[in-house]
């Protein structure tokens, strides 16, 4: 049974790569802090009108149900 457990593990082994390939270093994490992409005013306008509209449409539909 024994012997079984340690040909398996082997295979595992083998399967998952050389520890030495586990232990790799890791790569250095990027200390800047991700752009933030602004909107402008005009842009967050635009989207709330179409945004006031879609709800508009939504609750005629839901009226008309």
């Amino acid at each position: 049974m024994k012997a079984g457990r340690d040909r398996l593990n082997q295979a595992i082994a083998a399967l998952e790569g050389t520890t030495a390939a586990r232990h790799r270093r890791k790569k250095a994490r990027n200390t800047e802090k991700p752009r933030r992409r602004r909107m402008s005013a005009a842009a967050r306008k635009r989207l709330s009108e179409a945004k006031r509209e879609w709800w508009v449409e939504r609750k005629k539909k839901a009226k008309s149900a």
